[in-house]
């Protein structure tokens, strides 16, 4: 599991849940009620260990095992929607994160597009050197050139 949304849904109905998970089924996530006590003992010893604290009142959870913003960015889409759903916090990568926090990554790009700004950076420095070396060859080549011009007018 990448990423761990935690809400409060106090006030949703259970029509509003369904959907909500239906949402979330649509991009291979899920939504799940979670009985406090046993979240706090199946946590342990686990990535999602800091939150033992959040386990406290009406938990949701919401879980992503591929692109870990999936979650966040959908579930903060459907609190924009329902103003009943609220952001209590998660785990992404390991860290307890705050509402605030999650919602900031909520701003990220898609993985996709971090990957490749990622590879764009990384090849950006290669692709200079290479322009450099080319254009010290073709001034040498040219240089030759001009020689070779100077030489055979002589």
């Amino acid at each position: 599991m990448k990423a761990v949304v935690f809400t409060d849904y106090r006030g949703l109905t259970v029509a509003e849940l369904s959907e909500l998970r239906k949402i979330l089924r649509s991009d291979n996530l899920e939504f799940k009620i979670v009985k406090n006590t046993l979240a706090r003992i199946v946590s342990q010893d686990t990535p999602v260990s800091p939150a033992k604290g959040v386990f406290k009142g009406p938990v949701g959870v919401g879980l992503s095992y591929d692109d870990p913003l999936q979650i966040v960015k959908k579930t903060l889409e459907y609190a924009k929607k329902n103003n009943k759903l609220k952001i209590s916090g998660g785990v992404f990568e390991g860290r307890m994160c705050s509402s605030d926090e999650i919602k900031a990554i909520a701003e990220l790009p898609p993985m996709q597009v971090l990957r490749s700004m990622l590879a764009g950076v990384l090849q950006a420095p290669l692709g200079k050197m290479a322009g450099a070396c080319n254009a010290t060859i073709s001034s040498f080549a040219y240089a030759l050139e001009a020689l070779k011009n100077k030489k055979e007018h002589q």
